[in-house]
Parts: C-alpha cells; structure tokens; sequence
C-alpha cells in the first residue's frame, strides 16, 4: 500500500474535469470554489481542460487523460482534485501514467463518476486514494456547510494521524438550488446515522458511487472485493427501481458473501417511486435476511457536508458504540 504525504499550508493543488465541464457551465461556484481554498493557504493549479467543454464532456478521452497526467507528472502539485464527477471518467483508465503515481504518491480526490479513477489508480498502482469533496461541486456550496467539508479535507489530509473517529455533522442537505443564482447556504435536516448491528467489526474499505462501479466492474481497473472489505456504497438522483437493481447486482455476484459490513452514504433526492421505501430497505429486501452489519447515513456521498474516506485503508464500526472510526496511515508526514 502506498500513501502519499499530508498537505500543508503553501502546497499546490492542481484541479481536473475528468467528465463534465463544471467550470464552463458553473463559473461563479468554480471561481468561488477556487477563492475559498486559497483563502485557506493552499495554491490552486488549473487543469488544461479549465473553462473548456466539448458538450457533456471537458474534451476529448485522450485530452482529459493528458491534462489528469499533466498533474500528476508535476512534482509540485501534492493534491489533484476533481471539479466534479459526470458520466465518462472511466474512459481515461488506460491511459492513466501510474508509474508516476508509484515514483512520486500524490493526494487524488474526488467523488461521483471520479470513482472510476480512485478504484483504479487503487487497483493499479496500491496508493491510497480519497472518497472525498469536489472543487466546484462541494467547495463551491456557502457556509457553514462548506467549512464542515474542508474540516473533513483538513482532518484527514493535512494530519499524518494512525487513528482517526468520524464525528457525525448535526445537520445535512440533499436541496437541489440553481448554482449560478445560489446566494447563501442551503436548507438543511438533522442528521441521524444508524448502526444495524452489534460488536466490533474491521476490515479495508472499499467502492464508492455504486452507480459508477457499474463502468468498471470485471475489469483489471476495479479491486478485487475481498473476505473482510468493508463496502462503501451510495447513489445519487436515482429512482428506486434502479438503486434495487444495483443492490441486486452485488447480491448475485457473491459480494455480500465476502464483506463483513455495508457502509451505506447518503442518498441524494432519492425518488421512491410512490412507495414509502428507503435505499435501505431496498438493500434490506435484497439481503434477504443475510446477515450483515449495515452502518447506514454516512456523509460520504452527494450531499453536504462531504466527508472525506480513504480507499483502501482499514476502518473499524463500533455498533454497540455507534462509532466508525480509520486506522492509518493515509498520508505520511
């Protein structure tokens, strides 16, 4: 397993759109997004696709797979974030530079349709990646949700710590806006985390947007889902056939088989259809009275505040203390 070093304050921290053009079509939540780092002391490095947009994509396959090897072949630049996810990031895996990566580990962030690019520099190079904010997607939003994301960032990226327990945020939001029109922060609900289980359980974890597993899923680009993992999953915008599909898919290919809990984010704008039913009790008809721990509203997903999850690393649930919790490293000092 590699890791790469914390950030610090001075670093740089170069800025990529894998997929969908977000600096194009949201200006105002980019350049507020780009100014909120910056007042923070970090750098900001634009990717050469930055206020380009070949229609729903930033560019062509091979120009998004140039401008993500361009960052990370510059040893100055300690962080890559995303602008945001989409639906095409996987298109970029071959041609990825992982021998750089192995030569000079380096912070990849992002979420969504990123998910593609964490699971497979994981499974190609072992280097730690993050579940984690988006620049214009999640740094973009106002406070107090945003400075809860960057805590996260903060925590878990700035710290070489070999311990750290995740503290539930008080309040959240899923409420669509109109970005560019956007003036003050969302409305929000209380929070609520649910443990469905009891003792101890530890393990690697693994996944991401279960959405986009889909894109990689049997390829050499996808890690292998092992006895023990740990599953992060969740989802975004989807309906409820769809989501049931999904679980469904993971149950046939013997994945509940193998891991020892489910570790189930968020569900943005979920549409139930008319029924009345969750995404969990969606995984829990699937499960078909399998069982399996479930830890169940976890931050790492679509909404805000964003939570940052390190793939690959071990992490404890605690369902008799209801607590989740890493154990490192995930950056070096």
């Amino acid at each position: 397993m590699l890791v790469p070093k914390a950030l610090k304050v001075g670093d740089k921290i170069g800025y990529f759109s894998p997929s969908s053009p977000a600096t194009v079509f949201a200006p105002k939540r980019f350049e507020r997004a780009k100014s909120y780092l910056e007042s923070k002391g970090f750098e900001l490095v634009a990717g050469d696709l930055t206020g380009k947009a070949d229609s729903y994509r930033s560019g062509s396959i091979q120009e998004r797979a140039e401008e993500l090897n361009t960052l990370i072949r510059d040893p100055s630049i300690r962080c890559i974030i995303s602008t945001i996810g989409g639906n095409n990031s996987n298109a970029l895996l071959p041609y990825i530079d992982y021998e750089s990566l192995k030569r000079d580990p380096k912070i990849i962030i992002g979420y969504s349709d990123v998910t593609a690019l964490l699971l497979g520099i994981y499974a190609q190079t072992g280097l730690v990646t993050f579940y984690g904010p988006a620049l214009v997607a999640s740094f973009g939003e106002f406070s107090p949700l945003v400075d809860e994301s960057f805590q996260s960032f903060s925590d878990l990226l700035c710290d070489s710590l070999m311990h750290f327990q995740y503290t539930m945020p008080s309040l959240w939001t899923d409420v669509k806006v109109e970005w560019e029109n956007q003036t003050s922060s969302k409305p929000v609900y209380k929070n609520e985390w649910q443990f469905l289980g009891s003792g101890k359980v530890t393990g690697r974890i693994i996944g991401g947007n279960l959405n986009t597993m889909g894109g990689v899923w049997g390829s050499p680009y996808m890690p292998e889902i092992v006895d023990g993992d740990l599953l992060l999953i969740e989802d975004s915008l989807l309906g409820i056939e769809t989501v049931e599909r999904s679980f469904s898919h993971l149950k046939v290919c013997g994945v509940f088989d193998r891991v020892s809990a489910v570790i189930l984010g968020k569900h943005e704008l979920f549409d139930d259809k008319g029924t009345n039913r969750t995404p969990l009790d969606v995984l829990l008809e699937v499960l078909n009275g399998q069982n399996i721990p479930i830890f169940c509203g976890f931050d790492s997903c679509h909404t805000h505040p964003m939570l940052v999850t390190p793939i690959g690393v071990k992490a404890t649930i605690d369902f008799d203390t209801e607590s989740f919790s890493l154990n490192g490293p995930w950056v070096s000092a």
